[in-house]
């Protein structure tokens, strides 16, 4: 729960986040995060303090009026600290304007705290879009067949199968229990707690079978836990944990590929489902987009590619 350090009207807007809104925690720490050094901005330009050390500026004394003063100025002035003093990147700052328009919003319609939304005309900062990193399908069997775990192969080969073919993001993989697979398909639980439930090819099934027969009993007799797959205690496996082994297999493989995340392996995944077939509303399904702009991004096509179309097109080097 969001601590009484704060004024009640930012604590409740993090309660409605969670219960209302069906926020992960994480993404409720994020608009803590955002509105709590954004109000000690503010407090600082008012009172005329130094902007260096915010983190020591108490925010619990805040009032309502403080909030209804704040402009569209006052915002993108703290967006320009974030830039300059804080150097965030676009994204970074984008996130910030998304916070800042979800309370304002909230107090203007849900609590009638303010009679103006000063946020309502606030711009999104540009963000260059970039291509998604991914591994190519040769990259990809190299990365599953240098699994190094001798103690864990069975585990982490079927979770790197599952994420590389199911396209899943690292929460949802670490979430997953026994009572979730059923025959050939697995039920998810995604962002905002949205259900999805998704097929499991050969390759999938295989890989369960194999851990469920040669691993996961003997790790579910250390702790009676429902996750699908467990740490070496028997305890469900964290997102900071499942990092580390892909980076582990990353440095196994000599693939040697920056800063390779599980969530990049999701990446691997949507773009071979689509460079073999999937259209962009099936892929929005399966990756579990509640936008289907997010999904457009996996739909790049790699310069070769898009040479190779132009190359095969009936009407190149027709006889003359």
């Amino acid at each position: 729960m969001p601590n009484q350090s704060k004024p009640k009207w930012l604590r409740d807007f993090l309660i409605y986040l969670t219960a209302i809104k069906g926020k992960s925690k994480r993404t409720r720490d994020e608009y803590d995060y955002d509105l709590t050094l954004f109000f000690r901005f503010l407090y600082a330009v008012q009172e005329d303090l130094p902007t260096t050390d915010l983190a020591s500026i108490s925010i619990a004394e805040l009032d309502i009026a403080f909030v209804r003063n704040i402009s569209l100025e006052d915002m993108y002035l703290f967006l320009a600290y974030c830039e300059e003093v804080r150097q965030n990147s676009a994204a970074t700052r984008a996130r910030k304007v998304a916070t800042l328009k979800s309370f304002f919003k909230y107090l203007k319609t849900k609590k009638q705290l303010i009679d103006d939304n000063p946020a309502e005309d606030l711009e999104t900062p540009k963000i260059n879009k970039k291509q998604p990193v991914y591994l190519k399908v040769p990259e990809a069997k190299q990365f599953l067949s240098h699994i190094p775990s001798k103690t864990h192969y069975y585990r982490d080969y079927c979770m790197m199968t599952f994420l590389l073919n199911l396209g899943l993001r690292a929460t949802e993989l670490c979430r997953l229990s026994i009572g979730d697979v059923a025959d050939r398909y697995v039920t998810i639980v995604g962002k905002g707690g949205k259900e999805r439930s998704v097929y499991m090819n050969d390759s999938c099934v295989e890989a369960l079978a194999l851990y469920l027969e040669h691993e996961r009993k003997e790790l579910a007799d250390k702790n009676e836990n429902e996750a699908l797959f467990l740490s070496q205690k028997g305890n469900r496996l964290t997102r900071q944990r499942l990092a580390k082994i892909v980076k582990q297999i990353n440095e196994a493989s000599a693939l040697h590929k920056t800063n390779l995340t599980p969530h990049k392996l999701r990446h691997t995944s949507a773009t071979m489902m689509y460079q073999n077939g999937a259209d962009i509303r099936s892929l929005q399904q399966i990756l579990g987009h509640s936008n289907i702009a997010t999904t457009q991004i996996y739909t790049h096509v790699e310069d070769e590619t898009i040479k190779q179309v132009f190359e095969n097109n009936p009407l190149n080097n027709m006889e003359k």
